[in-house]
Parts: C-alpha cells; structure tokens; sequence
C-alpha cells in the first residue's frame, strides 16, 4: 500500500457471513483496515469514522436496505463515498444509487480488482473531502479573528476596491483603512490580494453548496 491508502478504514455491510468473511480477507490483504456488519441498523450503532473510510454495501438487507442506508447517512450529512454490491440489482436501482452520489454498482460476482480499484477511489475521494474541509475550518477560524471592523475591510477589499475607495466607504482615514487591510492580511495569513480573494471565494462557495 502507498501512504495515500494508509491508515484508512473499508466498512463493509452484507447480511450474508461468507460475503463478509471473503471481503474482509480480500481487502485486508490490500492494506486496509475492514470492518463488517450484518446489516444497516448495526452499521449505524457505530461511531462515524475520523479517518478516510468509504462503505462497502450491499442493497439487499434486513430491514433497513443498502439504499434506505444511503438515503438515512445523506440526511445525516455524512459524505461516506459508497460502493454498492448486489446479486439482484436492477438498472433503475443502480441509476437511483448512482445519482445519489454512489462511487459504483457492482453486481456480484464481480471482479476482485474492480471492487479494490472502486475502494481505492472512495478512499481517496473521502481523503481530499477531509481535507478541503479542514481548511474551510482553518480559514473560518481566522475569520472569526478579525475584529468587526477588519471583517469590514476584509469583505470590501476582495471585491477589489483599493485603500482609498474603502476609506470613503467606511468613513475613516485612507491611512487607517492601510492599517486594518496590512492586518487582515497578517491575520489572514494571505500573501497576496489575489490569495485572500481565493480564500474568500472558498468560503462563499461552500456556503452556496449549503
């Protein structure tokens, strides 16, 4: 395994005991860290994962099915990507996994690469998320350490208005606009205007998406 993979964790959800035995031995043997369930409600008894994890799950259950499964961790916000597997899937049931955000369907039997290529990609897909939202968290926090007029500042200058333009909008000094902008940068840590327009712009756009 390369360290992209490492310390990641495979969930796989199959009523059927030599599905799950099978699936543990083949992913375990590619380097990642498994864990199995018998069905839905005892996969959500679990505590979420705080590493990169993806979900191995079958469509057919007891009780709560693979894509009610899907549906209860979308309306939980988890963005767990999901590689569906099934002996009985259909094609309106894969387009309706699919467009729910599933990484792949695959019915079974299926190839033992293609499931660990899809693996691979949910992980991988639920690392760089991990990521972009650990530096939405960063960025928050020192948005939250601007006092309300360097917030003020912040938010007229990425619009690209200069020193002076922001001045008279706020009724100050263009010296002590100069001021709060040189802070707002320190405290930004922006290197440029062009960078804290970006990080402006990261936070608007995960705003949008809600």
């Amino acid at each position: 395994m390369t360290e992209t993979f490492s310390n990641s964790t495979v969930f796989v959800v199959d009523d059927d005991p030599s599905v799950r035995k099978s699936l543990r031995r083949l992913i375990t043997a590619a380097g990642w860290t498994v864990e199995t369930f018998a069905s839905a409600d005892e996969f959500l008894e679990g505590t979420p994962p705080h590493r990169p994890s993806c979900l191995v799950l079958d469509v057919r259950l007891p009780g709560l099915n693979g894509l009610d499964l899907q549906e209860r961790l979308a309306q939980s916000k988890s963005e767990m990507p999901i590689i569906f597997i099934t002996g009985h899937g259909d094609i309106p049931m894969s387009v309706r996994a699919m467009q729910a955000g599933a990484i792949d369907f695959l019915p079974k039997p299926f190839e033992d690469t293609a499931l660990l290529d899809a693996i691979a990609r949910g992980i991988e897909h639920d690392r760089t998320h991990r990521g972009e939202q650990q530096r939405l968290k960063t960025i928050r926090a020192r948005v939250q350490s601007l006092t309300p007029r360097e917030h003020e500042v912040f938010d007229l200058v990425v619009t690209g208005l200069l020193n002076k333009q922001v001045a008279d909008q706020l009724d100050i000094s263009e010296k002590t606009a100069k001021v709060h902008r040189a802070r707002v940068m320190q405290k930004m840590r922006a290197e440029s205007i062009a960078e804290l327009v970006k990080l402006s712009q990261l936070l608007q756009d995960q705003t949008s998406r809600g």
